[in-house]
């Protein structure tokens, strides 16, 4: 396995690993915080937005890209 091959394969895995503990971290926030139903679905949403902006972005991209 060479290079690329790795970096194919970890990058993404990484990436929604990180995704998936700033969930977490986020779900202990509201928790903590007592931030309710509406509280909690703010901050997700937050979080949501930003994730689907970088989705967004590698969409473009690559479509540009062509």
């Amino acid at each position: 396995m060479d290079y690329q091959q790795f970096e194919a394969i970890a990058m993404p895995l990484m990436l929604f690993a990180l995704v998936a503990f700033m969930g977490f971290i986020v779900w202990d926030l509201a928790k903590k915080s007592k931030a309710g139903r509406y509280g909690t679905l703010i901050l997700f949403l937050a979080l949501g937005l930003g994730v689907a902006g970088f989705i967004i972005k590698a969409v473009i991209l690559a479509t540009v890209d062509g």
